[in-house]
């Protein structure tokens, strides 16, 4: 399948040394932003050997490529902004998409753009092809893994599903400092602080679940706490202050029956010291999903190692690796925009060194 991976920031760098590793797909272009990067070997791009392929700027080029499927990871502030004028491209195409960057298309149906949606279903059908998008959270521990977990359940009185992660390493400032407000004094409004914008963001998860529980979501309840760090923090986009803030909490419950009952948390620090009242792991990440109803269930999955590593790699590995494990599946599924509840588990392939 021949494939080609739109942008090379930590993401898309793993997606393509994971896509040259295997035999079933080709990498055949990259896209990059950065002038400076135009023309350089995409393994250069990604920190491996040289594969042969050239870095673009053209989208044009790469669309001329006609190749199965494109792996979009490019990230930034305008998100999906950016990003949909680029997928209908695609689509109309021809081109199948797998995307980490729209976070909010995990549960097409719910998408915040419903005029953008439609027109991604009929550019999606026009060409046909179709549109997955997926990541570790969301993606899978805030929504797939939680449905799992459900398959053992007799009744459910209320499902949470948290995530507890360091994320010292993203680069990407204006994101890390204007869109969640890192590295800011407490009376900054950060994106993250736009009324109903919690509610926004993880009302795809929620929905999903509610989805493939056959229940109805009444309403999405979400608030929002930061705390502040204490002593100057090196991070991948520059230095959070001593002052400033270094911790974020935010929490969406989606309301059935009447009470808050399926739960997404998220909790994100940029040193593992801080805020210390708050749930805590000494991984790059922890995900649980708790069940309470008959039985209980409680589920923890870590991702990296302990402390002393390479903060933040096993987090943008599995959500790179959500996406392009899919590709057989979309590339093989029926037109459409799509979520995990319409293609089968994304089992790996050719995994094993």
């Amino acid at each position: 399948m021949r494939t080609v991976v739109w942008s090379t920031g930590g993401v898309g760098s793993i997606a393509i040394d994971a896509i040259r590793r295997r035999p079933d797909l080709e990498l055949v272009g990259v896209w990059v932003h950065s002038p400076d990067k135009v023309g350089k070997d995409a393994g250069e791009l990604a920190g491996v050997e040289p594969i042969g392929v050239t870095a673009t700027h053209d989208a044009d080029e790469l669309i001329g490529l006609a190749p199965d499927c494109i792996v979009y990871a490019a990230s930034g502030p305008e998100r999906d902004g950016a990003a949909v004028p680029d997928y209908l491209s695609f689509l109309e195409a021809g081109i199948n998409v797998v995307s980490t960057s729209s976070t909010s298309l995990v549960y097409p149906p719910s998408y915040f753009a419903p005029n953008w949606r439609d027109q991604l279903e009929a550019a999606a059908k026009a060409g046909g092809a179709s549109f997955y998008a997926s990541g570790i959270f969301p993606g899978f521990a805030s929504d797939q893994l939680a449905l799992l977990m459900t398959t053992q359940s007799k009744n459910i009185r209320s499902i949470t599903a948290s995530e507890v992660a360091l994320n010292d390493h993203y680069p990407v400032a204006d994101v890390m400092m204007d869109g969640m407000g890192f590295g800011r004094p407490l009376d900054f409004e950060p994106m993250l602080k736009t009324p109903r914008f919690i509610e926004m963001a993880w009302k795809a998860p929620i929905s999903l679940i509610a989805s493939g529980l056959d229940v109805e979501v009444e309403e999405v309840r979400g608030s929002l706490d930061r705390e502040l760090t204490h002593r100057d923090i090196e991070v991948a986009f520059g230095t959070i202050k001593s002052g400033t803030c270094g911790a974020v909490r935010t929490r969406a419950a989606g309301v059935v029956n009447g009470r808050e009952a399926i739960v997404i948390e998220h909790v994100i620090r940029m040193a593992r010291n801080v805020a210390p009242d708050w749930p805590t792991s000494e991984f790059d990440a922890t995900y649980r999903v708790d069940i309470e109803g008959d039985p209980d269930i409680h589920c923890a999955m870590t991702l990296g190692q302990a402390e002393g590593h390479a903060a933040g790699h096993a987090a943008m590995t599995s959500t790179a690796m959500r996406v392009v494990n899919a590709i057989p599946y979309v590339v093989d599924a029926p037109p459409g925009l799509l979520c995990s509840l319409d293609i089968p588990t994304t089992l790996p392939r050719h995994v094993f060194d």
